[in-house]
């Protein structure tokens, strides 16, 4: 249990799953529990919540990244589960019912390849011996062997390899003992078996799969002085050419004094937010990077989501009309997601639009109104200028801040001031808001 303590929140800073924070006894009677150490959740592909345990295999780790606090320089205590103690704890919890699953990350004690080694002694005996057929995710070493790493994913589920620093600058300087090179072969080699099992699964019915769920990878976001723009492009090139399922982003968090990193306090939490804002637009609603962001404005708006912030800056391409509007223009709608726009093909077919359908569809007309038209007619009495389609979409604090900064008269910015200088407020505020 004091291992488990050790690691567990050793593993909090990985953000490809959500962490749980409470613990809480069944009574006589009934049924379910939850445990804090570890507990996290993951979503399957039907949207069901998955707990996993969530623990790194040792927080020992030979490499000094700055930003880490399992860095070999840091002062902490430290702890290893041998690989039969992390199965049979694993089993343990899943019979128990804390958990459904496993997600499986270390520091890299000794060298690559020992860690890869013992974690997939982990992955071994839960397969093999215990006949687990649980979720597990595991991250794979950078610079282990290859075939260590194949054999990972044939028992894995999903599979990933931290890129960390959004450039190889940021990189040398944090983590110089590590390379670009030798985070990026992985993900290639984990792509094209990924490819190469897709084909074989069409061949050989039975054949294993390799890591079935795909991978993802993590960034760090606020150590380095990349712009929004930086990490959005690069993210990009991650989905094209490495083909992730999922790339995460995390907020830095001061946990170690370092003169290379930053010296605030706070997690840029409202820019962690806006960049999974854009990852969403990426993924689901057909933008590029270069549409949301550009040279002159390389960082997101602090005060409304990227898609209202690329509605507002082209402004000459609405309103729409709605009853014939193609899928792909509905989608660029501010108001109106993946579902609403699919209910809107299905239900114009039938009968021509109007604002009341449009609110049942599921369409949140408090920003869409400024953006569409049905039976070529927008509501009654509505003016729509850029600046006051920004007044009207963001908060009454914000609207303050915004009067406070432009003298009478003068041209409201979208661009106003960055996210670190907003109060804690401000962002609770920004969280809530929805693409």
């Amino acid at each position: 249990m004091e291992k488990l303590e050790i690691l567990s929140d050793a593993a909090k800073y990985d953000a490809a799953c959500t962490s749980s924070g409470s613990s809480r006894s069944t009574p006589a009677g009934g049924i379910g529990n939850c445990f804090t150490a570890g507990l996290c959740h993951s979503f399957a592909a039907d949207g069901r919540c998955i707990s996993l345990l969530k623990v790194l295999m040792t927080n020992y780790c030979v490499y000094d990244c700055r930003y880490c606090i399992n860095r070999r320089s840091n002062d902490v205590p430290r702890a290893a589960f041998t690989p039969q103690e992390l199965a049979d704890l694993t089993i343990q919890f899943y019979r128990r019912n804390y958990i459904e699953g496993l997600f499986l990350s270390s520091g890299v004690m000794r060298d690559a390849d020992h860690t890869s080694e013992r974690m997939l002694r982990v992955l071994e005996i839960l397969r093999q011996e215990y006949r687990f057929g649980g979720y597990i995710h595991v991250k794979a070493i950078p610079g282990a062997d290859e075939a260590l790493t194949r054999r990972l994913a044939l028992l894995a589920d999903r599979i990933s390899v931290n890129i960390e620093m959004p450039s190889s600058q940021s990189l040398s300087r944090l983590c110089p003992e590590k390379t670009k090179s030798s985070i990026l072969g992985p993900m290639g080699f984990i792509r094209d078996g990924i490819r190469e099992n897709s084909t074989d699964l069409v061949r050989y019915r039975h054949a294993p799969q390799f890591a079935p769920a795909g991978q993802s990878t993590q960034m760090i976001v606020g150590a380095t002085p990349e712009s929004d723009l930086t990490i959005l492009r690069l993210t990009q090139g991650l989905y094209k050419k490495y083909q992730l399922k999922r790339v995460f982003f995390s907020a830095y968090v001061p946990v170690v004094q370092d003169a290379l990193l930053p010296a605030g306090s706070k997690p840029p939490l409202l820019r962690e937010h806006r960049l999974y804002q854009a990852d969403w637009l990426l993924r689901f609603y057909g933008f590029a990077a270069e549409e949301l962001l550009d040279e002159e404005h390389p960082s997101f708006s602090p005060y409304v989501d990227p898609k209202c912030n690329w509605a507002l800056n082209h402004l000459e391409q609405f309103p729409v009309e709605v009853n014939t509007a193609p899928y792909e223009t509905l989608l660029r709608v501010p108001g109106i997601g993946v579902k609403s726009a699919q209910r809107i093909l299905t239900a114009r077919r039938h009968s021509r639009l109007d604002w009341p359908h449009l609110r049942k569809i599921g369409v949140v007309l408090k920003r869409a109104q400024y953006f569409l038209l049905c039976g070529g007619k927008a509501p009654e009495g509505l003016r729509v200028t850029q600046d006051g389609v920004l007044r009207a979409l963001i908060s009454q604090k914000d609207q303050e801040l915004l009067a406070a900064q432009h003298p009478q008269g003068e041209q409201l910015s979208l661009f106003g001031p960055s996210q670190e200088q907003l109060t804690r407020e401000d962002v609770m505020q920004c969280l809530t808001g929805q693409i």
